[in-house]
């Protein structure tokens, strides 16, 4: 994502529009949209900017104040004495993905050696208090999925981000954290140590300004950024309510696609994921092949043969024979494979169902079965 930089005084426009507490993202496009640059903004006359559909007086209300400018002076400062990158949003070098959202930020501040083009981006966030189920799945999610050098962005807080971000380091794919304070701090500092390898292969985004402290409030506006920026997200583990499911649901509204793990029922961080599943909400993922198959994305036949090994060993031999017979002959019906394979009806049900969570077949429409 290269920098395209701004000429100081539109920056510094954006900026004064990014004060204005009236004028959030998706109000300062309009105004953008009108007057042709954030600049234009502050020279046209109210009484034209009145005129644009959901602009009131109360919205412009301080919109030339001097404070605005005086914040928006400091905050520029910051950024050039610090070497800040940023993205503005009507830019090329601005974020594909959350171009397309209406309420994305309208500039983002960067650090690090991100390079979006052309690359497959998945956001994966969960619960913070991560369990040993959910550490083991994120340490295979990103071995299987490597191959494929996606991007994987997170929200680098405790439990299930930390997790993911660490083991897409392991791997060498490039990682993101999308924080929810100004880049010159850090939250939780613990993970301080991490900053580095990430800054080298991937780094960091946020859209707060320098005096931004990490409150409430401030992370569940982050997740837009996570949920806006990829092409898909994935849930690991969730309580019955927590800022992944926020995450989740912003990411439905952008008409992305959802993922989630499931875990057993009654399980404390699992009633959040189950839930997603049970409601349709997310599309139920047990391995990384899941993922890229409802994607849609192209394997390398080399990658493809390497993840069914790993597949093939975790089943047993009836197991075995189900697989062998549904990659030969395509998508069956139950009926047909347990009169192939030798088994009574209940028994070949029960080892689908099996074989469906441990992510090697999928059910279809029409009672079909196929191997993925």
């Amino acid at each position: 994502m290269g920098d395209l930089q701004l000429a100081k005084d539109e920056l510094i426009a954006i900026l004064r529009l990014q004060n204005v507490k009236n004028i959030g993202d998706v109000t300062a496009k309009k105004l953008i949209g009108r007057c042709g640059s954030p600049a234009a903004v502050f020279d046209d006359k109210q009484q034209s900017l009145l005129k644009i559909d959901g602009i009131g007086r109360y919205t412009l209300q301080g919109l030339h104040d001097a404070e605005h400018l005086e914040a928006a002076e400091s905050e520029y400062n910051y950024i050039q004495t610090k070497n800040i990158g940023y993205s503005y949003f009507m830019n090329a070098d601005y974020p594909s993905y959350l171009k397309h959202c209406v309420d994305g930020p309208i500039l983002l501040f960067k650090k690090g050696n991100i390079n979006l083009e052309g690359r497959k981006i998945i956001s994966i966030v969960g619960t913070r208090k991560i369990t040993s189920y959910g550490a083991a799945f994120c340490e295979k999610f990103i071995e299987d999925i490597a191959a494929l050098n996606p991007i994987i962005v997170s929200g680098f807080a405790y439990g299930v981000d930390i997790c993911i971000q660490r083991a897409a380091l392991k791997h060498g794919l490039q990682t993101i954290g999308c924080l929810a304070h100004g880049l010159n701090q850090i939250y939780p500092k613990i993970h301080a140590k991490y900053m580095p390898d990430i800054e080298k292969n991937g780094g960091f985004l946020t859209d707060f300004w320098s005096n931004s402290s990490p409150e409430r409030e401030n992370f569940l506006k982050r997740n837009r950024i996570v949920a806006g920026i990829s092409e898909a997200t994935i849930v690991v583990e969730s309580a019955e309510k927590g800022g992944s499911l926020v995450t989740a649901d912003i990411a439905n509204s952008y008409n992305r696609d959802v993922f989630a793990v499931p875990g057993r029922a009654g399980d404390k961080y699992s009633l959040g994921c189950n839930n997603l599943i049970k409601q349709q909400k997310a599309h139920m993922m047990t391995s990384a092949a899941d993922l890229v198959y409802l994607l849609g994305w192209d394997v390398p036949e080399k990658e493809t043969k390497a993840i069914q090994k790993q597949l093939f060993v975790e089943l047993d031999a009836i197991e075995k024979s189900i697989y062998t017979y549904l990659q030969k002959d395509g998508k069956q019906m139950l009926d047909s494979i347990a009169l192939e394979c030798q088994l009574p009806i209940f028994r070949t049900s029960s080892t689908l169902l099996n074989m469906e969570m441990k992510g090697v077949i999928r059910p279809l429409p029409g009672k079909l079965f196929e191997a993925i």
